[in-house]
């Protein structure tokens, strides 16, 4: 199976003033979001990537370019589906003032009944994500193998739901996910199910990532863990399979 790490896009000048942007044009990340998302692009930068693919807003255009920067010879793909949720008339509202709306406590408790006024649901949100996201997974390990890394940056609630989806959780219960800013989460999609590799990280080493191999079926007992596959790469502690 190859393998997609989901990138959200660093602070933006949105998140710091507490206003829902959603599709909101111009706004983009503030001097922080932007060290966070050189931040990520240099623990990527060991993972040589098969593909970069970016939500078309702004401020994940700007993270995903980031992270470009590090890769060789990629150029960056766009895909409307996994663009940020159509909040509607909540758009450029402040959250101090959606916090008093009737349908906060429907957001907080149970997406999956949520409309946004004027907008879209978060259940058609989480279909049309998670639907690009599987379908450009198997056409890049079709074209590059199993072992093939990519990237996708997009939004939270878009991050979210994708990972509520391999969890098997259900969509009322994806806010107990937390995405932060820049932060990567890593998933596979198998034949069998998908194996959520890790979520929400900001900081550690990806190196194992470039000979991870693929996975069949879960590890009875917890497995050895990745430093045996670093081992096994002549990977770990820069030490060479031979001793």
């Amino acid at each position: 199976m190859a393998t997609v790490i989901l990138v959200r896009h660093g602070r933006s000048t949105a998140n710091v003033d507490g206003v829902l942007a959603g599709r909101t044009p111009g706004v983009l990340l503030d001097d922080l979001g932007r060290e966070q998302a050189e931040r990520t692009a240099q623990r990527l930068a060991v993972v040589p990537l098969v593909e970069v693919v970016s939500s078309p807003i702004e401020r994940c255009v700007q993270t995903a370019r980031t992270l470009l920067e590090q890769q060789d010879d990629l150029e960056l793909s766009l895909d409307e589906a996994l663009t940020e949720c159509d909040y509607g008339r909540w758009q450029g509202l402040s959250l101090g003032d959606l916090v008093k709306e009737p349908l906060w406590p429907v957001v907080q408790s149970q997406p999956s009944a949520v409309v946004f006024p004027g907008g879209e649901s978060l259940a058609a949100m989480q279909a049309r994500a998670v639907g690009a996201i599987r379908r450009r997974d198997a056409e890049i390990e079709a074209k590059h193998g199993a072992g093939a890394v990519w990237a996708v940056v997009s939004h939270g609630d878009i991050i979210k739901s994708v990972l509520a989806d391999a969890l098997g959780m259900h969509l009322d219960l994806f806010q107990r996910l937390n995405v932060g800013p820049a932060s990567i989460s890593v998933v596979r999609y198998g034949a069998a199910r998908p194996d959520v590799v890790s979520t929400n990280t900001e900081f550690g080493d990806l190196t194992w990532l470039r000979s991870a191999a693929p996975v069949a079926d879960a590890p009875v007992g917890g497995g050895a863990g990745r430093e045996a596959g670093r081992e096994s790469a002549g990977l770990h502690d820069g030490a060479s399979s031979a001793s």
